[in-house]
């Protein structure tokens, strides 16, 4: 098909299944650029003559009550990374230190002439993330427990450093309203915590009330293309408006930056979450941004608005959000299913945990919202207390019944293994062609992964490849999509999973999940997905497709696992896999009633089998800009319809 024609079918498309309403906002976003409009709305601004101090917007907590809830050990690592941000090293979306670098190159433009132009600076990403000020909660919660004043000098002299070297609305730190909403909300929790140190001067305060003034005055230009996302962007745009509107109170624009902000945040809570509580960008890392969000949103509310709370249609969205999210906690780590697109984004780092640890969101979302924790006490309780959110004795059982989520595609099996099966039903854009996905999970240990994200904006292979559904645990057809391509974020034709069938047997001595979608609907296949948990450590996974098609048609079953020692043998009738876990001996079998094809891949390099590779394969990306090897167990088989292979895990069996 000619580019062109292509070009034009996808537009229709999109037309269609994304709403005239969205592709209108994007398009009235898009005018307001190419006219102009938005460089005239936000020229140089003039500085603010006497500018108000910027006000408390969080009721900080005692600190002996978090170097007691810390211990010598936690607080010890708190101050080692605070120590490594005073030395100019952070963790850049949780991974490995790497120096803090925050002038872009000159020479600046408007932030306009950046938008669909990187202007050779590659991944904005990698720009971005430090510009966000995230590490100032490290050392904001150091300095509050130490009063180690090496704390506060270092935030002031990285902050007057971006200052200088970004001035107000030029360069790409200005392009994205997110980006300056996230980075102002640091700016004012700096502002709260620094406030009583020898190294805040009355210049410095000055200096970062105007910052926050001008920060909050970037965002309502172009609140329209946030709406028009439907996504994380409007949250944080609006947490930020109603954040500057209370530490700025006496600001002529006040009055309107709580307005704006309280509305699009009540508008996003109610329309991003549905009401089964799964999140509208279908990504476990953006779920618990937006709560994180709804947190400290609340927080500023009770602290400065109390006339004021969230009203019972956002609450009981917000009240879902936390639940689905915690129907996918596992106990053992706190970490979820790498699900859906990850930018490594931690909003509000108020707790001493790793980026992989969702404890300390979860467990303040449940306190803010149901009033009760989710969690036994732990380390990440410290969240809670930077929030507000007093440390009530848990309830038993944990957790709460009220926390229960019954429509959650998890099961249970023997001692701590469980599983989640991916069967959404979409009503926003897909970030990932993952229907049908397993995540296996034993003793903290994830067996069968979700591959994660690692690179929005790459060089090809590497850009947005980890979305796709030939490196998810599902099957694929003919090597084709699930859904239809239509850019980097940007899924068509959506795939929808048939509301999944939950059995058990009458004995208790298995429960089963069965559900089917229709990506494959174009070919005439359906593929249907049956998993069964055993309580005698056994796993079953059923693939069936189906459908009126009499051609001959090459399946495709894609496992991810872990990169530990392994033996196997690839035998057409019967494969055999062993992984050496630090828990046992974990096998893997996977046969069919005709013969198969099967590969052993890590890193791109093919190890065991034949056929030819992809750069792509057999890797796992924790977080942003990180991937590690990984196992990839691929199965190829091909004949009429119906075709059927079975997946049997077996672990140690934890009730011998």
């Amino acid at each position: 098909m000619h580019p062109i024609v292509n070009r034009l079918r996808l537009g229709v498309k999109a037309l269609f299944q994304l709403g005239p309403r969205q592709l209108s906002l994007y398009a009235f976003y898009q005018f307001g650029l190419r006219s102009g409009h938005y460089r005239r709305v936000t020229p140089a601004p003039r500085p603010v003559v006497n500018p108000a101090r910027l006000q408390p917007v969080l009721p900080l907590p005692d600190p002996q009550a978090i170097i007691t809830l810390l211990g010598d050990s936690g607080l010890s690592a708190l101050r080692h990374v605070a120590d490594e941000i005073v030395a100019a090293q952070v963790h850049l979306f949780g991974s490995a230190p790497v120096p803090l670098d925050l002038t872009p190159p000159p020479p600046l433009h408007h932030w306009t002439v950046y938008e669909g132009h990187d202007h050779g600076l590659g991944d904005l990403k990698f720009i971005w993330e430090p510009a966000r000020f995230g590490w100032t909660f490290t050392l904001g919660r150091a300095y509050w427990l130490t009063k180690d004043e090496r704390y506060p000098e270092a935030f002031w002299r990285y902050f007057e450093t971006f200052q200088d070297g970004n001035p107000p609305y030029l360069g790409p730190n200005w392009l994205s309203a997110q980006e300056v909403a996230i980075r102002l909300c640091a700016f004012v929790f700096a502002a709260q915590v620094f406030a009583g140190s020898q190294n805040s001067t009355p210049h410095l305060l000055t200096r970062l009330a105007e910052a926050v003034a001008q920060h909050a005055a970037r965002i309502p230009p172009t609140l329209v293309y946030a709406r028009a996302q439907h996504n994380n962007h409007l949250i944080t745009e609006a947490v930020g408006l109603y954040t500057a509107a209370a530490a700025l109170p006496e600001h002529p624009e006040a009055a309107k930056w709580q307005r704006l902000g309280w509305r699009w945040l009540n508008h996003a809570f109610q329309t991003q979450f549905a009401p089964d509580g799964a999140y509208c960008q279908h990504s476990a890392n953006y779920h618990r941004l937006a709560l994180q969000a709804a947190c400290w949103s609340q927080a500023v509310q009770a602290r400065c608005f109390p006339d004021t709370a969230f009203p019972p249609q956002t609450l009981a969205r917000l009240q879902a959000g936390v639940s689905w999210l915690f129907a996918l906690l596992d106990p053992t780590t706190g970490q979820v299913p790498n699900l859906g697109p990850n930018d490594g984004a931690l909003l509000f780092p108020l707790a001493t945990s790793p980026f992989s640890d969702y404890r300390p969101a979860l467990q303040a979302a449940a306190r803010a919202f149901f009033a009760e924790p989710a969690l036994p006490p732990g380390a990440w309780d410290e969240a809670s207390l930077w929030l507000g959110l007093p440390l009530m004795a848990a309830r038993e059982p944990i957790p709460s019944p009220r926390l229960s989520h019954p429509g959650q595609s998890v099961l249970k099996g023997t001692g701590s293994s469980w599983a989640y099966l991916r069967a959404a039903r979409f009503t926003s854009r897909p970030g990932h062609a993952d229907q049908l996905h397993l995540d296996l999970w034993w003793k903290g240990l994830n067996l069968a992964q979700d591959p994660g994200t690692y690179r929005y904006t790459a060089a090809p292979p590497w850009d947005n490849a980890l979305s796709s559904t030939l490196v998810h645990n599902t099957i694929s057809v003919d090597n084709l999509e699930q859904m239809t391509s239509a850019g980097r974020f940007l899924y068509l034709d959506w795939v929808q999973v048939s509301l999944p069938i939950r059995e058990q047997s009458e004995d208790g001595a298995w429960e089963r999940l069965t559900a089917s979608h229709n990506g494959y609907r174009r070919l005439g296949v359906t593929h249907q997905r049956q998993v069964t948990a055993f309580k005698n450590g056994r796993w079953l996974v059923e693939d069936t497709l189906r459908g009126a098609s009499r051609h001959q048609h090459t399946a495709r079953l894609h496992w991810l696992l872990p990169d530990l020692p392994w033996q196997a043998d690839l035998d057409p009738q019967r494969v055999h896999l062993t992984l050496t876990t630090p828990h046992g001996v974990v096998k893997l079998v996977v046969r069919a009633e005709i013969p198969v094809q099967s590969m052993l891949v890590r890193a791109g390099q093919l190890l065991l089998g034949d056929g030819v590779t992809d750069p792509t394969w057999g890797w796992t990306s924790p977080t942003y800009g990180d991937k590690m090897p990984a196992l990839a167990l691929i199965v190829h088989f091909q004949g009429q319809l119906p075709l059927h292979i079975i997946s049997e895990w077996i672990l140690p069996d934890e009730t011998s």
